[in-house]
């Protein structure tokens, strides 16, 4: 039987028609990085995986592919009905892929295409793709990017999504970060993806912002949590007029709350991330800041940590072409702030970073 081959442009052409990408791998190469959107239909769990790299290290190729041939062959079934219930349409072939496009990737097809599942293989497999995202990253030619700058709690994050309700383009960094950038933006999110699955998303994201095109995203620093922004992307966020989003204290110890209401019933999660200030506020100061947690005193706690901490770590931030837009009231700000970017826009179009 020959199964067809594809590259990646092609691969990624029919995933965007709607292909079902087929990750083949085993769950933990899975959870560390896979073609966004992918489903997980492993050849091999880890620990089978394991013994039969151990067989053929020990016995050689033919007794680690018979090992193999063991682990799998009472599961076909059950993987050939996976794949049927989560293919919804006949338009598209399936796109199967293991780590390099080898034997797993083909036994795999050759199982789907014997049921009668269109099947297509991809070259390379996920190092392909990977190397495909890498160079994307690297070459910087996506749009040009609008971004929004200011002090902690001035609502950065929730003027992004008011533009996104009026239909315009953002790039959510910490959305797909999944972390906020500061001592306390790990709270009540998810799990942050691995370094190479957040280059992918952002690849997913930066493709459909395309040269020519714009977007607005938060300004950030080049560490989102454990994660490093690309080179290329971190340079593009630094090369616009930024638009420095201005508020008062009190208007920004209310956003705060607002934001973080949640986390405020969990006192035990706000330990951590103050005790983290020591070095920078001393003893004292963070012994007070966790007698404001004890007592729920959330205004007086937002209201230090914003004057005592975050204002003198970020104020040196200001940039120096910039748009100040002041958001109070909000309504107004807002007004403000689309007039602001119609400014940018109309700047002289920035060549993509170098």
């Amino acid at each position: 039987m020959t199964l067809q081959l594809i590259e990646v442009d092609e691969a990624l052409k029919l995933r965007d028609q709607g292909a079902l990408m087929v990750d083949v791998r085993s769950p933990s190469e899975f959870a560390q990085e896979t073609i966004p959107g992918a489903i997980n239909i492993p050849l091999l769990n880890d620990e089978e995986r394991a013994r039969v790299g151990t067989c053929y290290k020990q016995k050689g190729r033919m007794e680690a592919r018979l090992l193999g041939l063991q682990f799998v062959s009472p599961r076909i079934p059950a993987m050939v009905s996976q794949l049927l219930c989560q293919k919804h349409t006949d338009r598209t072939p399936a796109v199967v892929f293991c780590w390099r496009g080898g034997l797993r990737s083909e036994a795999a097809a050759t199982l789907f295409a014997l049921a009668g599942i269109s099947v297509r293989r991809l070259r390379g497999g996920h190092k392909a793709f990977r190397d495909y995202v890498r160079d994307f990253l690297d070459r910087g030619e996506w749009g040009r990017l609008l971004v929004l700058r200011g002090l902690t709690g001035v609502g950065k994050t929730a003027l992004l999504k008011r533009l996104v309700q009026k239909g315009v383009p953002i790039l959510d960094l910490e959305g797909i970060a999944c972390h906020r950038g500061s001592a306390f933006g790990g709270l009540n999110q998810p799990p942050q993806p691995t370094q190479k699955y957040f280059e992918a998303l952002l690849w997913d994201r930066l493709r459909n912002i395309p040269p020519g095109s714009w977007a607005v995203s938060e300004g950030e620093s080049r560490n989102i949590g454990k994660l490093l922004l690309p080179e290329r992307l971190y340079a593009s966020l630094q090369e616009e007029t930024s638009l420095w989003i201005k508020a008062s204290v009190d208007f920004r110890v209310r956003t705060i709350l607002r934001e973080y209401a949640p986390l405020l019933e969990e006192k035990e999660a706000l330990t951590a991330p103050i005790q983290s200030l020591r070095r920078r506020l001393g003893g004292d100061a963070v012994d007070q800041l966790l007698q404001l947690v004890k007592e729920e005193h959330w205004e007086e706690l937002v209201r230090r940590l914003i004057v005592d901490y975050y204002d003198p770590l970020y104020r040196h931030t200001l940039p120096e072409r910039r748009i100040e837009v002041e958001v109070e009231p909000e309504d107004e700000g807002m007004q403000r702030l689309r007039l602001a970017l119609d400014r940018v826009l109309a700047e002289k179009v920035s060549e993509p970073a170098r």
